[in-house]
């Protein structure tokens, strides 16, 4: 799965919790069909075989080098989108609410092309 995809999906799992937070508040009931989270760390981390003969240092290896880029990849999802919201923040634009800035950000993200 590419960065921007990831990015992407990192966008959808902060727009659903958004959206549970304001039911949460409204004492309206949650949807637990859904879970963006749960779908995107699903995708995003390989399935990791371990040969039958394999030691616990061997095993521990082996999961570490499967499972660190996309830990990697999930940290940085998130880290840029919070950066972007962030700097709206600090700059104390108050002309957009933090959905628009992920509905934006998604655009942009969507488009081909560089990205920031």
């Amino acid at each position: 799965m590419e960065q921007r995809e990831i990015i992407l999906r990192a966008i959808g799992v902060l727009t659903e919790t958004q959206e549970m937070v304001r039911r949460l508040g409204t004492g309206e009931a949650l949807d637990t069909d859904v879970n963006q989270l749960g779908k995107l760390v699903s995708e995003v981390f390989p399935t990791i075989e371990i040969p039958a003969g394999a030691t616990a240092e061997e095993a521990a290896e082996l999961t570490i080098a499967a499972l660190m880029p996309a830990s990697v990849s999930l940290v940085e999802a998130f880290a840029f989108v919070f950066m972007q919201l962030a700097k709206v923040h600090d700059e104390g634009r108050g002309d957009v609410t933090s959905s628009e800035l992920l509905q934006e950000i998604a655009l942009r993200m969507s488009e081909p092309g560089p990205q920031e």
